[in-house]
């Protein structure tokens, strides 16, 4: 990128020098996005974009993220509070229990922004987003503009295909229930443009090129390297498909977990072993990294599209990734774990005011992006958020210390408290690991019941929250009631399923979402959503 460092503009923040204007920024997500990027030291990943971005920005290598999974990292994220204030640890949403809360996209419109979003920013869009705030949010189709996705069509966004369909050898004899899977395929070069994150993609590079009355901030959203793995052909064609690097292995890694740990990773533990017996992990992450190369062509088409434009010379561009996965490691196939493999992500900063080619190892947390951004963009936030500014390391490096963050699990009272040399994970049932990751890397050997480290678990045990709020009723047991200008959720009292999946055929099923008016929140009038009134229940 083309980046001055230039003083940024009004007195509404101690980032922002007299008389420069406040900048534009592309918000930039990816989807169970591991680390697995050149600029981070992993080789066999072709990220042109990405290391060029690195290389023009603040690099940090240890960032971690604010959830074990989309719903709760997203909702964190988007609020700045932790799912230990806000009960998000795996609801879909933030605002159904904490209305008061503004999101990082309203703070920012309230702060003179024009606010533009597209793809997965929230967790889902169906009742599920947030509609405060935004100034248009792109949807490809009519039915996601005005109903957005239901919780299993993530995965039908895509108009394009791989065919035949399923594609990979691991469900070759499967019939797939809503395209929800582990599934992995090429498409046909000549498909690219039709595909939605490149849909997404040139909307947002539209915006970017042109100049505009007011500062922008432009959320991209991508998916790609959620499953199902789906890529134009030429992006396979960067790997050689006999020489795929696999994630080091420990024959006996689950051994050392508390026991109900154990038990549920050694049941997750199927999928890993089915596609060893078919040969295929090897193909699977294959899968993986041509759509990590896939969202870096994307990358570059907004890096281009900034550069090529009015823009080039006042727009920050943050990138990151809700939450890491597993290809294998501990056996294990997804998120969901408080291990390093599902926390440590991407989280690079370039721009006006930001250092450039540097690299910062200290530990940081996704929950800084809230209070930076309104930092750097001379926003005023008057409600207490979760995370500490990065401004400081941004204009100098050097000034970074390591610090404890926190990562929340699925519920109260569990969690991870991470720094540059330990882990400490502790359960609902008190049970706990601890790993040294300076000398243990790959989190081998949980040190937990040693007794010479008691000292080392309490010390890490006291950066946890003193108090962990309930957890978040769903949805579909909430009623929105509109009064005025003024709503509220209350509670319909639906009891929640006891199952979440259903096996069909071999394959996982999500239960059906439902669709009804109240699962809508319309507070502001904003051009994809319809006002329907709705009456007090």
């Amino acid at each position: 990128m083309k980046i001055k460092l230039t003083c940024l503009g009004l007195l509404l923040s101690t980032a922002l020098g007299v008389g420069a204007q406040q900048p534009n920024v592309l918000f930039f997500s990816l989807d169970d996005m591991n680390d697995w990027v050149g600029a981070m030291g992993y080789s066999q990943a072709v990220t042109p974009n990405m290391d060029r971005l690195a290389k023009n920005g603040v690099n940090f290598l240890n960032a971690h993220t604010a959830g074990v999974f989309c719903a709760p990292s997203r909702a964190a994220i988007f609020t700045g509070r932790h799912a230990s204030t806000t009960g998000c640890y795996a609801t879909q949403v933030y605002f159904h229990n904490n209305p008061e809360i503004n999101p990082l996209h309203k703070v920012l419109k309230d702060g003179g922004y024009a606010t533009y979003g597209a793809g997965k920013l929230f967790h889902h869009t169906a009742g599920f987003i947030d509609q405060r705030g935004w100034t248009e949010y792109y949807f490809r189709t009519e039915q996601q503009r005005k109903e957005g996705w239901a919780i299993n069509t993530w995965l039908l966004d895509d108009p394009i295909l791989p065919d035949p369909y399923p594609n990979s050898i691991f469900n070759h004899d499967r019939e797939p229930a809503n395209k929800f899977f582990l599934e992995w395929g090429k498409i046909k070069n000549e498909d690219e443009e039709k595909m939605a994150d490149t849909m997404r993609t040139e909307w947002a590079c539209e915006l970017l090129r042109q100049k505009h009355d007011k500062p922008i901030f432009v959320g991209v959203g991508l998916y790609a390297t959620h499953f199902p793995n789906y890529a134009p052909e030429k992006y396979f064609d960067l790997y050689d498909a006999d020489k795929i690097e696999l994630p080091p292995y420990k024959a006996d890694d689950l051994e050392d977990l508390p026991p109900a740990v154990k038990k549920a990773k050694t049941s997750r533990s199927a999928i890993h072993k089915r596609l060893e017996s078919l040969d295929a992990v090897d193909d699977a992450i294959h899968g993986y990294l041509a759509c990590i190369s896939y969202q870096d062509a994307m990358l570059g088409r907004l890096l281009e599209a900034i550069e090529s434009g009015p823009n080039a010379d006042n727009t920050i561009v943050v990138l990151w990734s809700d939450q890491g996965y597993h290809h294998g490691e501990k056996f294990d196939w997804g998120k969901h774990t408080l291990w390093g493999r599902t926390s440590h992500v991407p989280f690079i900063w370039a721009g006006p005011g930001i250092s450039k080619d540097a690299m910062v190892d200290a530990t940081v947390s996704l929950m800084d992006m809230f209070p930076t951004l309104t930092e750097l963009c001379g926003v005023k936030d008057g409600q207490d958020r979760d995370g500490t500014s990065l401004v400081p390391v941004l204009k100098d490096p050097s000034t970074a210390k390591d610090r404890d963050v926190l990562l929340p699990g699925m519920k109260p009272e569990e969690y991870a408290i991470i720094n540059q040399s330990w882990r400490y994970i502790r359960y609902a049932d008190g049970t706990e690991e601890l790993y040294n990751v300076k000398q243990d890397p790959n989190e081998w050997e949980n040190l937990a019941n040693n007794p010479e480290l008691e000292e080392v678990k309490k010390k890490l045990a006291a950066s946890a929250p003193e108090t962990f709020a309930e957890p978040g009723v769903l949805k579909h047991e909430l009623t929105l009631v509109i009064e005025g200008d003024s709503y509220k959720w209350v509670s319909n009292k639906k009891p929640a399923p006891k199952k979440l999946l259903k096996n069909v055929k071999g394959a996982l099923k999500m239960p059906r979402q439902n669709s009804d008016e109240a699962g809508k929140l319309l507070r502001d009038e904003i051009p994809f959503s319809e006002t329907v009134p709705l009456k007090p229940k």
